[in-house]
């Protein structure tokens, strides 16, 4: 099943989204295969296949599932977790 096109923000280009509908784990396959246009098994096959070749695809799925905003939204999860440091004063966690 082929991924509908992403549509264009305001400033007319397509953005690169984790979806939220048709995610397995993170939504990163499904969010590239929207952004490329393919069906969402070519890239799972994609990514088994960098798997078994030398593991390459636990380190590129992590880090789009870090770099990769959720479908709607505009902050990712690596941005989230750094706004969330601890302080200097201390260590408590701020939100």
């Amino acid at each position: 099943m082929t991924a509908p096109p992403t549509q264009p923000d305001a400033s007319g280009r397509r953005r690169l989204r984790r979806r939220l509908e048709g995610r397995l784990l993170g939504g990163v396959a499904a969010g590239v295969a929207e952004y490329l246009d393919i069906d969402v098994a070519v890239v799972r096959v994609g990514m088994v296949a960098l798997c078994l070749c030398g593991g390459m695809a636990v380190p590129l799925y992590l880090a789009g599932w870090l770099l990769i905003p959720d479908q709607g939204s505009d902050t990712t999860i690596a941005g989230d977790l750094r706004h969330r440091s601890p302080t200097a004063s201390g260590g408590a966690w701020t939100s």
